[in-house]
């Protein structure tokens, strides 16, 4: 990749929302293409999630793209925003409590938290996993030195 489109890549990064991530189905070993939100907090991708609803209300049902990611770590991180460019990406699911609690905390989190109503219910059920990019995409800084692209828009 070349360094303008590499700088553009971190621009989309710093500043789009929505996603696709294509996963290795964990039971039907088929590719599964899954729109979703990330985040970016103190310079590391996330993809988030709030607890869902089971059939009874104290339930959380699962996710199919984190039971994928689980059985098959390695998946497509499709930016499809401001630019079009599909990176590989590993996940990492996210089990640390301190962690989880520092980025549900985040401002650009704040959807997650007026969905669940409860910081400690999200911390708890919410699904989380760290994207570490493959690749000529590893190592980007996204940490706001330098150059920001204007602040993304959190319904």
């Amino acid at each position: 990749m070349t360094p303008e489109r590499l700088a553009a890549v971190r621009t989309a990064l710093l500043r789009d929302m929505t996603i696709d991530i294509v996963t290795l189905g964990a039971r039907s070993g088929e590719w599964r293409t899954t729109e979703i939100w990330f985040v970016v907090v103190d310079g590391r991708i996330y993809l988030c999630g709030a607890p869902g609803a089971g059939e009874d209300e104290r339930e959380y049902a699962p996710r199919d793209w984190i039971a994928n990611l689980k059985a098959h770590p390695e998946f497509r991180f499709v930016l499809k925003e401001s630019i079009e460019e599909t990176l590989d990406a590993r996940a990492v699911i996210v089990t640390d409590p301190d962690e989880r609690r520092r980025v549900f905390s985040a401002d650009v989190t704040g959807w997650y938290r007026r969905q669940t109503g409860s910081l400690d219910a999200l911390v708890e059920h919410g699904p989380m996993v760290r994207v570490d990019l493959l690749g000529s995409a590893a190592g980007l800084d996204l940490t706001t030195a330098g150059t920001v692209p204007p602040p993304r828009e959190v319904p």
